[in-house]
Protein backbone atom coordinates (compact mmCIF):
# COMPACT_ATOMS: atom_id res chain seq x y z
CA UNK A 1 0.00 0.00 0.00
CA UNK A 2 1.22 3.61 -0.84
CA UNK A 3 1.87 5.46 2.11
CA UNK A 4 0.52 8.89 3.07
CA UNK A 5 3.78 10.78 1.55
CA UNK A 6 3.41 8.78 -1.51
CA UNK A 7 -0.73 9.55 -1.78
CA UNK A 8 0.55 13.57 -1.07
CA UNK A 9 3.08 13.58 -3.97
CA UNK A 10 1.04 11.40 -6.68
CA UNK A 11 -1.91 13.74 -5.88
CA UNK A 12 0.61 17.10 -6.33
CA UNK A 13 2.21 15.64 -9.06
CA UNK A 14 -1.35 15.19 -11.27
CA UNK A 15 -2.10 18.99 -9.86
CA UNK A 16 1.02 20.09 -11.30
CA UNK A 17 0.28 17.90 -14.97
CA UNK A 18 -3.02 19.95 -14.75
CA UNK A 19 -2.01 23.10 -14.48
CA UNK A 20 0.98 23.40 -16.46
CA UNK A 21 -1.48 21.90 -19.02
CA UNK A 22 -2.59 24.63 -22.14
CA UNK A 23 -6.31 25.56 -20.98
CA UNK A 24 -8.70 24.66 -23.70
CA UNK A 25 -10.37 27.07 -25.71
CA UNK A 26 -13.68 27.67 -25.79
CA UNK A 27 -15.94 28.87 -28.70
CA UNK A 28 -19.20 29.99 -29.64
CA UNK A 29 -20.08 28.37 -32.61
CA UNK A 30 -22.75 29.36 -35.48
CA UNK A 31 -21.59 27.23 -38.94
CA UNK A 32 -23.79 27.43 -41.80
CA UNK A 33 -24.41 24.32 -44.08
CA UNK A 34 -22.97 26.84 -47.02
CA UNK A 35 -20.94 30.34 -46.92
CA UNK A 36 -21.28 30.96 -50.88
CA UNK A 37 -24.72 30.79 -52.32
CA UNK A 38 -24.40 30.28 -56.03
CA UNK A 39 -27.37 31.17 -58.75
CA UNK A 40 -28.81 27.51 -59.23
CA UNK A 41 -27.61 26.28 -56.06
CA UNK A 42 -30.30 25.38 -53.00
CA UNK A 43 -31.13 28.45 -51.38
CA UNK A 44 -31.57 27.24 -48.32
CA UNK A 45 -29.09 27.09 -45.70
CA UNK A 46 -29.00 24.90 -42.33
CA UNK A 47 -27.28 27.17 -39.13
CA UNK A 48 -25.87 25.03 -36.31
CA UNK A 49 -24.87 27.09 -33.26
CA UNK A 50 -22.99 25.80 -30.18
CA UNK A 51 -20.59 25.96 -27.94
CA UNK A 52 -17.70 24.10 -28.09
CA UNK A 53 -13.61 23.16 -27.72
CA UNK A 54 -13.96 22.24 -31.85
CA UNK A 55 -10.66 20.91 -32.26
CA UNK A 56 -11.12 18.61 -29.51
CA UNK A 57 -15.15 18.25 -30.71
CA UNK A 58 -16.12 18.45 -26.84
CA UNK A 59 -19.01 20.24 -27.12
CA UNK A 60 -20.89 21.81 -23.74
CA UNK A 61 -24.20 22.73 -23.08
CA UNK A 62 -25.63 25.89 -24.43
CA UNK A 63 -28.80 27.58 -23.25
CA UNK A 64 -31.23 29.38 -25.81
CA UNK A 65 -29.44 32.71 -27.03
CA UNK A 66 -30.35 36.18 -25.36
CA UNK A 67 -29.86 37.13 -29.21
CA UNK A 68 -30.29 35.46 -32.62
CA UNK A 69 -30.31 37.63 -36.12
CA UNK A 70 -29.01 38.23 -39.24
CA UNK A 71 -28.16 41.74 -40.59
CA UNK A 72 -28.36 42.23 -44.53
CA UNK A 73 -27.69 45.66 -46.43
CA UNK A 74 -27.49 47.98 -43.07
CA UNK A 75 -30.97 45.89 -41.51
CA UNK A 76 -31.27 43.19 -38.67
CA UNK A 77 -33.97 40.55 -38.63
CA UNK A 78 -34.40 39.01 -35.51
CA UNK A 79 -34.36 35.21 -36.06
CA UNK A 80 -34.41 33.89 -32.34
CA UNK A 81 -37.85 32.72 -32.66
CA UNK A 82 -36.87 30.47 -35.54
CA UNK A 83 -34.60 28.11 -33.38
CA UNK A 84 -35.11 24.73 -32.59
CA UNK A 85 -33.28 22.59 -29.86
CA UNK A 86 -30.93 20.34 -31.46
CA UNK A 87 -27.63 18.03 -30.16
CA UNK A 88 -24.12 18.76 -30.96
CA UNK A 89 -21.24 16.75 -29.73
CA UNK A 90 -23.65 15.02 -27.48
CA UNK A 91 -25.24 18.60 -25.97
CA UNK A 92 -27.73 20.87 -26.41
CA UNK A 93 -27.23 22.90 -29.30
CA UNK A 94 -29.30 25.43 -31.76
CA UNK A 95 -30.45 25.18 -35.54
CA UNK A 96 -32.17 27.10 -38.19
CA UNK A 97 -32.46 27.35 -41.45
CA UNK A 98 -32.69 30.36 -43.82
CA UNK A 99 -33.97 30.75 -47.37
CA UNK A 100 -31.43 33.47 -49.18
CA UNK A 101 -34.17 35.38 -51.87
CA UNK A 102 -31.79 38.30 -53.02
CA UNK A 103 -28.12 38.65 -53.88
CA UNK A 104 -26.19 40.30 -50.68
CA UNK A 105 -24.12 39.47 -47.85
CA UNK A 106 -25.65 38.26 -44.86
CA UNK A 107 -24.24 38.52 -41.06
CA UNK A 108 -25.54 36.19 -39.01
CA UNK A 109 -24.59 36.73 -35.33
CA UNK A 110 -26.01 35.97 -31.90
CA UNK A 111 -25.42 36.85 -27.98
CA UNK A 112 -25.24 34.03 -26.20
CA UNK A 113 -26.47 33.47 -22.13
CA UNK A 114 -23.64 34.00 -20.27
CA UNK A 115 -21.81 30.49 -19.21
CA UNK A 116 -20.44 29.54 -15.73
CA UNK A 117 -17.38 27.97 -16.39
CA UNK A 118 -16.13 26.54 -13.34
CA UNK A 119 -12.62 25.61 -14.22
CA UNK A 120 -11.51 29.12 -14.82
CA UNK A 121 -13.67 30.82 -12.21
CA UNK A 122 -15.35 33.08 -14.88
CA UNK A 123 -18.49 33.32 -17.34
CA UNK A 124 -17.70 33.22 -20.67
CA UNK A 125 -19.86 35.09 -22.83
CA UNK A 126 -18.92 34.87 -26.84
CA UNK A 127 -20.32 37.05 -28.99
CA UNK A 128 -20.39 35.41 -32.48
CA UNK A 129 -21.02 35.60 -36.14
CA UNK A 130 -20.61 34.26 -39.48
CA UNK A 131 -20.67 35.62 -43.05
CA UNK A 132 -22.61 34.07 -46.01
CA UNK A 133 -22.29 35.96 -49.32
CA UNK A 134 -24.96 35.07 -51.52
CA UNK A 135 -25.69 35.52 -55.77
CA UNK A 136 -22.14 36.99 -56.63
CA UNK A 137 -22.98 40.03 -54.35
CA UNK A 138 -19.83 41.08 -52.18
CA UNK A 139 -20.86 44.73 -50.44
CA UNK A 140 -21.22 45.03 -46.35
CA UNK A 141 -18.71 41.79 -45.56
CA UNK A 142 -16.19 44.56 -43.57
CA UNK A 143 -19.43 46.46 -42.28
CA UNK A 144 -20.08 46.02 -37.99
CA UNK A 145 -22.92 44.31 -36.65
CA UNK A 146 -22.89 46.90 -33.77
CA UNK A 147 -21.72 43.77 -30.75
CA UNK A 148 -20.68 44.36 -27.30
CA UNK A 149 -17.14 42.79 -28.73
CA UNK A 150 -16.97 41.30 -32.60
CA UNK A 151 -14.51 40.87 -35.06
CA UNK A 152 -14.77 43.19 -38.04
CA UNK A 153 -12.65 41.40 -40.70
CA UNK A 154 -10.59 43.14 -43.19
CA UNK A 155 -9.83 40.10 -45.64
CA UNK A 156 -13.21 39.51 -47.39
CA UNK A 157 -14.32 36.59 -45.50
CA UNK A 158 -15.37 34.08 -47.91
CA UNK A 159 -14.23 33.05 -50.99
CA UNK A 160 -10.53 32.29 -49.23
CA UNK A 161 -7.82 29.28 -50.39
CA UNK A 162 -6.45 27.45 -47.27
CA UNK A 163 -3.41 29.27 -46.95
CA UNK A 164 -4.84 32.78 -47.49
CA UNK A 165 -3.98 35.65 -44.83
CA UNK A 166 -6.61 36.91 -42.87
CA UNK A 167 -6.93 39.96 -41.33
CA UNK A 168 -9.41 40.95 -38.61
CA UNK A 169 -10.28 44.11 -36.34
CA UNK A 170 -11.21 43.36 -32.83
CA UNK A 171 -13.85 46.00 -31.58
CA UNK A 172 -14.74 46.32 -27.94
CA UNK A 173 -17.99 48.50 -27.27
CA UNK A 174 -17.10 50.26 -30.61
CA UNK A 175 -13.74 50.83 -30.50
CA UNK A 176 -10.29 48.93 -31.36
CA UNK A 177 -9.26 46.29 -28.63
CA UNK A 178 -5.55 47.23 -28.69
CA UNK A 179 -3.16 43.76 -27.40
CA UNK A 180 -5.46 41.21 -26.80
CA UNK A 181 -5.42 37.55 -27.13
CA UNK A 182 -7.16 35.98 -30.55
CA UNK A 183 -7.26 32.28 -29.84
CA UNK A 184 -7.81 30.49 -33.48
CA UNK A 185 -9.04 26.77 -33.64
CA UNK A 186 -9.73 24.61 -36.74
CA UNK A 187 -13.23 22.61 -36.58
CA UNK A 188 -12.07 19.32 -36.36
CA UNK A 189 -15.33 18.13 -37.52
CA UNK A 190 -14.33 14.35 -38.59
CA UNK A 191 -12.20 13.93 -35.47
CA UNK A 192 -9.24 12.92 -37.50
CA UNK A 193 -7.09 15.22 -37.03
CA UNK A 194 -4.63 14.80 -34.12
CA UNK A 195 -2.18 17.64 -32.86
CA UNK A 196 1.03 16.97 -31.84
CA UNK A 197 1.04 18.27 -28.69
CA UNK A 198 -1.83 20.46 -26.37
CA UNK A 199 0.05 23.79 -27.57
CA UNK A 200 -0.68 23.30 -31.13
CA UNK A 201 -4.57 22.88 -30.71
CA UNK A 202 -5.02 26.42 -30.19
CA UNK A 203 -3.59 29.15 -31.70
CA UNK A 204 -2.78 32.33 -30.43
CA UNK A 205 -2.08 35.75 -32.50
CA UNK A 206 -1.83 39.23 -30.36
CA UNK A 207 -3.79 42.58 -31.64
CA UNK A 208 -1.57 45.91 -32.79
CA UNK A 209 -2.31 48.95 -31.40
CA UNK A 210 -5.19 49.22 -33.97
CA UNK A 211 -6.65 46.05 -32.86
CA UNK A 212 -6.14 44.28 -35.86
CA UNK A 213 -4.65 41.18 -36.42
CA UNK A 214 -3.58 37.99 -39.00
CA UNK A 215 -3.32 34.61 -39.72
CA UNK A 216 -2.88 32.07 -42.12
CA UNK A 217 -4.68 29.03 -41.53
CA UNK A 218 -2.54 25.69 -43.22
CA UNK A 219 -5.41 23.71 -43.88
CA UNK A 220 -8.79 23.69 -45.18
CA UNK A 221 -11.79 23.99 -43.59
CA UNK A 222 -13.99 26.23 -41.08
CA UNK A 223 -11.48 28.21 -38.52
CA UNK A 224 -12.66 30.10 -35.75
CA UNK A 225 -10.89 32.89 -34.33
CA UNK A 226 -11.99 34.56 -30.67
CA UNK A 227 -10.92 37.92 -29.56
CA UNK A 228 -10.75 38.00 -25.86
CA UNK A 229 -11.23 40.28 -22.91
CA UNK A 230 -12.70 40.72 -19.70
CA UNK A 231 -15.40 42.63 -18.86
CA UNK A 232 -15.83 45.80 -16.37
CA UNK A 233 -18.62 44.45 -14.56
CA UNK A 234 -18.44 41.44 -13.00
CA UNK A 235 -21.03 39.29 -12.36
CA UNK A 236 -21.91 37.80 -9.28
CA UNK A 237 -21.91 34.11 -8.80
CA UNK A 238 -22.99 32.31 -5.51
CA UNK A 239 -23.04 35.53 -3.77
CA UNK A 240 -19.20 36.43 -4.79
CA UNK A 241 -18.26 38.93 -8.09
CA UNK A 242 -16.80 36.89 -10.67
CA UNK A 243 -14.94 37.79 -14.17
CA UNK A 244 -16.66 38.14 -17.34
CA UNK A 245 -14.80 36.70 -20.23
CA UNK A 246 -15.94 38.69 -23.42
CA UNK A 247 -15.33 36.81 -26.75
CA UNK A 248 -15.53 38.44 -30.25
CA UNK A 249 -15.67 35.23 -32.07
CA UNK A 250 -16.21 34.74 -36.47
CA UNK A 251 -16.24 31.68 -38.03
CA UNK A 252 -14.61 31.96 -41.62
CA UNK A 253 -14.14 29.20 -43.76
CA UNK A 254 -11.19 28.11 -46.05
CA UNK A 255 -11.14 25.53 -49.27
CA UNK A 256 -8.41 23.53 -50.54
CA UNK A 257 -6.35 24.96 -53.47
CA UNK A 258 -7.76 23.61 -56.49
CA UNK A 259 -4.33 22.78 -58.11
CA UNK A 260 -3.45 20.09 -55.56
Amino acid sequence: MLTTIQRTSIVLLLAGLFLASPALAHFGMIIPSDEIISQGENRTVSLQLSFSHPFEKTGMQMAKPKAFGVMYNGKKLDLATKLKPIKVMGHSAWKTDYKFRRPGVYSFYTEPVPYWEPAEDCYIVHYTKTIVAAFGSEEGWDQPVGLKTEIVPLTRPFGLYAGNVFRGQVLLNGKPAAGCDVEVEFYNKSGKIKAPNDYMVTQVVKTDSNGIFSFAPPAAGWWGFAGLNTSDKPKNYQGKPKDVELGAVLWVKFIPWPGK
